[in-house]
């Protein structure tokens, strides 16, 4: 949001450098809600800003719903990560993220499946 492409490439890189490590130690198998304790964690170690559990207002015929969304991660107000762990991602999953991203004006999103043999088969990074 204010800053260049090129930083939120950087930033993506280190919490995905994070989720790694985490899918290294765990491998796959848990509750999304492990992961998401774990990845915030190895975030924290590795002295990366971040909020989790963000809650998202909507509208809907003009009535404020007040935190009609959560968020799983949100890195230093400008990554949204969505943690999963599903057999296979689905559009659904693609659709939650970009709406995610749409409500809290972030360009960036990952969309983290931890249920596979190497996390980088479950990685997806959308920009904007």
């Amino acid at each position: 949001m204010g800053r260049s492409p090129d930083a939120n490439v950087e930033l993506t890189g280190r919490v995905i450098g994070a989720a790694i490590e985490v899918h290294r130690i765990l491998g796959p198998g848990l509750l999304e809600r492990i992961y998401e304790d774990c990845l915030c964690l190895e975030l924290k170690l590795r002295r990366v800003g971040f909020e989790r559990q963000v809650g998202l207002d909507a509208d809907y015929k003009g009535e404020r719903l007040a935190h009609a969304y959560r968020i799983d991660i949100l890195v230093e107000s400008r990554v949204v990560v969505e943690i999963k762990t599903v057999a296979k991602l689905e559009y659904v999953h693609w659709a939650q993220l970009l709406t995610y991203m749409r409500l809290s004006g972030c360009s960036t999103g990952l969309l983290l499946n931890f249920n596979v043999a190497a996390l980088r088969k479950g990685i997806v990074r959308l920009v904007l």
